[in-house]
């Protein structure tokens, strides 16, 4: 059931301070769910937000499909959930996080009581666990939680760092913000200018950055390592560029005209050759919902998946990404987020209910979207 709007991609939402809260023993993982028939999960559900102590098993169960999903190096996710106000955008809530093993177990759970207009926290996977994006427009407030679901400090720098191989970017833009695993480090990258709309940093420490001048030089996309410039591409003429996505030696920017995607400006070999990509099986013209619902994410093989949110989606054949084929999926994906090479998508209600639809919860697939499996608690 959906009492937010969340749209995904690498991220996960949460809320508040997760280290003092519940963890496996703060209440039983399964809780007593079997007692949520339908009859009575409006009831259930409103005693579940104004609850100020709320137990994770139960803010899980009310949200049916979580917000969000991250993943650490090892494979260990992070699912967030999020029980708001069905009828009004007012009044008490809930949220939770459920840290998950490779092997599906719970290893780590938290809750807390919150309220529908409290700004959620967002987090990505990283080596050894997981970070937080900070609450405002600094660096400050970002923490960590490892794969055990313990919480650990991160530290805030003003001054910036040029990108390096196991950098992770933070947040895009307002502030564009880097985490460094290493030491634990949050920092604005160097050498990042006023005029950058789009950026990304791909496992090498590579940033790709999409700037648009004010003059009628047009747009270009600059790619810097340790804050040393590595070089620079134009976007076609006829084009403005949006969208930026890097992984797996391939980068691509989305191509737009009239505030419509017409196809991507596409590398595959870490900047040394770039090739205008308006058709390969992709439907350009049947993405009409405008840029700021473009999905685009490169794969860890360099494979490009791109659509548009909530709608349908293509992913390339091979990594050369010359053709692409359209994804299957089980149900329709409320939201979808590339991790490594493995896609997970979230089957939710669009509009605010007390229900759950079909299908509802986390689904993964290992193969391209060949096959997919719905998540199942193992306890």
């Amino acid at each position: 059931m959906a009492t937010t709007s969340a749209a995904l991609v690498l991220t996960a939402c949460g809320q508040g301070d997760p280290g003092g809260g519940a963890s496996r023993g703060g209440g039983s993982v399964k809780g007593d769910s079997a007692t949520w028939s339908t009859g009575d999960r409006e009831e259930r559900y409103k005693r579940v937000i104004e609850d100020p102590h709320p137990r994770p098993a139960d803010v899980i169960e009310a949200a049916g499909a979580p917000a969000g999903v991250a993943r650490a190096d090892d494979g260990s996710l992070l699912l967030t959930y999020e029980a708001g106000n069905v009828e009004d955008d007012e009044g008490p809530a809930a949220s939770a996080w459920r840290v998950v093993a490779p092997d599906g177990r719970t290893v780590a759970e938290h809750a807390e009581h919150t309220d529908a207009e409290a700004v959620r926290a967002r987090f990505k996977g990283v080596r050894g666990g997981f970070v937080s994006l900070p609450p405002g427009e600094g660096a400050d407030g970002a923490y960590g939680i490892d794969v055990h679901g313990k919480r650990h400090k991160v530290t805030a720098k003003e001054t910036a760092l040029g990108t390096r191989p196991g950098d992770i970017l933070l947040a895009e833009l307002e502030p564009t913000l880097i985490y460094r695993p290493a030491t634990r480090t949050v920092a604005p990258p160097a050498a990042v200018a006023d005029d950058a709309r789009h950026i990304a940093v791909d496992e090498r420490g590579t940033a790709w950055t999409l700037y648009q001048p004010l003059t009628a030089e047009g747009d270009s996309i600059v790619r810097q390592r340790d804050g040393r410039t590595l070089g620079s591409t134009p976007v076609p003429k006829r084009y403005q560029g949006g969208r930026l996505t890097a992984a797996g030696g391939t980068a691509a920017v989305a191509l737009l005209q009239e505030e419509s995607v017409r196809g991507l400006l596409v590398t595959t070999d870490g900047g040394g050759q770039w090739r205008t990509l308006t058709g390969g099986g992709v439907p350009w013209q049947e993405l009409k919902r405008g840029p700021e619902f473009l999905v685009l994410e490169a794969l860890s093989d360099g494979r490009l998946l791109v659509g548009e949110e909530n709608g349908r989606q293509w992913i390339a054949d091979d990594p050369t990404n010359r053709a692409f084929h359209a994804l299957k999926t089980p149900k329709t994906f409320t939201s979808l987020a590339v991790h490594g090479t493995t896609l997970y998508g979230i089957v939710d209600a669009t509009t605010a209910t007390y229900d759950l639809v079909d299908g509802e919860g986390l689904w993964s697939s290992r193969d391209g979207g060949r096959t997919w499996q719905r998540y199942e608690e193992r306890g």
